[in-house]
């Protein structure tokens, strides 16, 4: 692993970058779609042009190559590797709402050491190291408390009940149906670097990710750890780079959001049916 004086050099290097994109991605609010991606997926401008600029600019302060969304680059799980979503929540960046913002994590052979989450329209940001603390706008905060799922928020992913895929919509509705049994305070914020921030500082309990993709997760994972949370996927099992869903709470809600998802089931189980997501 990288040794702790590096990495605390790495994160403020990292820091002052995405500190330096702010007036660029505050500018850029309303950006309509650039590039088409998929069913229900796009990239804007400002998220091409943000990877493009960090992407430059830690390789050339850090050494350390980066890996984007939009452009790709080196194996996530092999050595010392950046990884970058320029704007999380495209959809909501797009449309004008504050929940968007930028992501970056630093992977040791797949392993989040480094974790930041800028949410510059909120003006807020999360970072920290392997073994934390978390940082919440550059100040250390006391680690999570044990808790229950009665007396807290959850944030949940993406939800068309017609979807079908790894987690159709018919298992996320029935997901949602069941946590609401015990907490009606259920939050889907089209973010999930919002939720996994949120989580870490204890905003929200838990955040359900239906999501793989590192650039969404890592960073999220590594601020959750960070601030003494617990990181699994969907199944229970500890949270990997090839894990194909997150997991993460407070301990406690953890727990007991985990024993909901055991007693549904395989999600793949569930039935499908309409366009993929």
């Amino acid at each position: 692993m990288t040794p702790t004086r590096d990495l605390d050099e790495l994160l403020a290097i990292a820091g002052r970058l995405l500190d330096g994109v702010h007036d660029q991605f505050v500018a850029g609010v309303g950006a309509p779609s650039a590039v088409r991606k998929g069913w229900g997926d796009f990239a804007t401008e400002v998220d091409l042009a943000l990877e493009k600029r960090l992407t430059a600019e830690l390789f050339e302060q850090t050494g350390i190559e980066v890996h984007g969304e939009e452009f790709g680059g080196p194996d996530v799980g092999s050595g010392l590797v950046w990884v970058l979503d320029p704007v999380d929540g495209t959809f909501n960046y797009s449309a004008g709402l504050p929940t968007a913002g930028t992501l970056l994590a630093l992977l040791d052979d797949g392993v989040p050491v480094l974790g930041l989450t800028w949410l510059p329209l909120i003006g807020h940001t999360y970072a920290t190291r392997a073994g934390g603390p978390l940082l919440v706008n550059g100040i250390a905060v006391p680690p999570l408390e044990p808790t229950d799922l009665a007396s807290s928020i959850v944030g949940l992913g993406a939800l068309n009940v017609n979807s079908r895929g790894r987690i159709p919509g018919s298992f996320r509705l029935d997901l949602l149906a069941e946590i609401s049994k015990v907490s009606s305070r259920i939050r889907i914020h089209g973010s999930t670097g919002v939720d996994l921030a949120f989580t870490a500082a204890g905003i929200l309990g838990g955040a359900i990710v239906y999501g793989r993709n590192a650039w969404d997760n890592a960073a999220g994972v590594a601020l959750v750890r960070g601030a003494g949370g617990v990181v699994t996927d969907l199944a229970g099992n500890p949270w990997t780079v090839e894990s194909e869903s997150v997991l993460a709470a407070a301990p406690g809600i953890h727990g007991e959001i985990l024993d909901i998802l055991n007693a549904l089931g395989d999600p793949r189980a569930s039935s499908s049916g309409g366009p993929q997501s």
